[in-house]
């Protein structure tokens, strides 16, 4: 009788014990087993989903914060995003995000955090030049080319910076210019005989691409004069001109040798070197023909004119038909020049 109150008693404590038990374990709170996840493709406009994970403890309810972060997933901060789906907008690209779910039951609540992310990317594309960029103005020592950045497709907005280079007279071998990166650049003296191209950089939240302009023509200097450029680079609509003129003696007082030479630039103000130049005394008959001399370094030709016998030594002048042409060029035409001059007879 004893022995069978004592196994009953025990029967109960046991019951007893598994209540409670029970009635612990239905107030506890939750407690992740595996952490949230985030679903969707990291892209400007795209939407992410975030997954509660598994949790113990039977969750009545999941709670949500979008958490952004810096590209190495750093520097996180609540955005006060608290949806199950949360769409990126620009301010996101090159982020990372996390999400926070909170788990509750009648025993509490827990918090876990997923895995970042990866970085954020923006949608459309890169800038794409269809139009290279292009330089207005007259390239002259002391004058103002301005830069146009030609015409480009890819997500809006896009933006320009710019670098003005300084180039041989091809346009080749460029050299960045210190301090050149506006929109316009004043020429200067340093530039010369040179060309110069503008190398232009689009950007948009995609990336950036870049484009350089075609050179523009060689540099003149801002007066008559400078160092000569060979004849091969002068083309219509500029022409030769035969701006200087120096005879010896002057004036002419025997019927020895006459030493002449003419100064040939052109219409941008350049000196020219390798022009041909011929002269031919006039009347027809005064001075013996010579041939055409080359221009030198500094755009002078030297010609020895020979009168004959049938030049008069008195008062009055032997004119000089004087003319520069380009090598190759019609007697005529191209960029040729042709003037008369005169030296006095005394």
């Amino acid at each position: 009788m004893f022995a069978s109150r004592t196994l009953f008693a025990l029967a109960a404590l046991v019951a007893i014990a598994s209540v409670v038990a029970s009635a612990q374990a239905a107030t506890a709170p939750p407690a992740n087993t595996s952490p949230p996840q985030v679903s969707g493709t990291p892209r400007q406009g795209a939407t992410f989903t975030a997954y509660p994970g598994t949790w113990t403890n039977s969750p009545t309810s999941y709670s949500y914060s979008w958490i952004r972060c810096d590209a190495n997933a750093n520097n996180c901060a609540d955005i006060g995003i608290h949806r199950r789906q949360y769409t990126l907008t620009d301010n996101d690209v090159g982020h990372r995000f996390k999400v926070s779910v909170t788990a509750s039951n009648a025993g509490g609540k827990a918090t876990a955090v997923s895995s970042p992310t990866p970085t954020v990317t923006a949608s459309g594309s890169t800038p794409n030049n269809v139009v290279k960029p292009s330089i207005s103005g007259e390239p002259r020592d002391g004058s103002v080319l301005t830069a146009a950045p030609g015409t480009w497709t890819g997500t809006q907005p896009i933006t320009y910076t710019y670098q003005w280079n300084r180039c041989d007279q091809t346009g080749a071998a460029c050299g960045s210019i210190a301090g050149a990166t506006s929109a316009t650049y004043a020429v200067t003296a340093s530039d010369v005989s040179h060309t110069l191209r503008v190398h232009v950089a689009a950007r948009n939240a995609k990336g950036s691409t870049s484009a350089d302009s075609n050179p523009t023509a060689l540099v003149a200097p801002a007066k008559s004069g400078g160092a000569a450029v060979s004849v091969s680079t002068i083309n219509l609509p500029d022409r030769l001109i035969v701006d200087g003129v120096k005879f010896s003696p002057n004036p002419i007082r025997t019927r020895g040798a006459v030493t002449a030479r003419f100064h040939v630039s052109d219409t941008r103000g350049f000196a020219i070197q390798g022009a041909l130049v011929y002269a031919l005394g006039l009347p027809y008959g005064w001075v013996r023909g010579a041939p055409e001399v080359a221009t030198d370094s500094s755009g002078w030709a030297t010609i020895v004119l020979q009168p004959t016998s049938s030049m008069p030594l008195r008062n009055g002048a032997l004119v000089v038909f004087v003319r520069a042409r380009k090598p190759g060029d019609s007697l005529l035409a191209g960029v040729s020049t042709r003037r008369l001059v005169q030296a006095s007879i005394r």
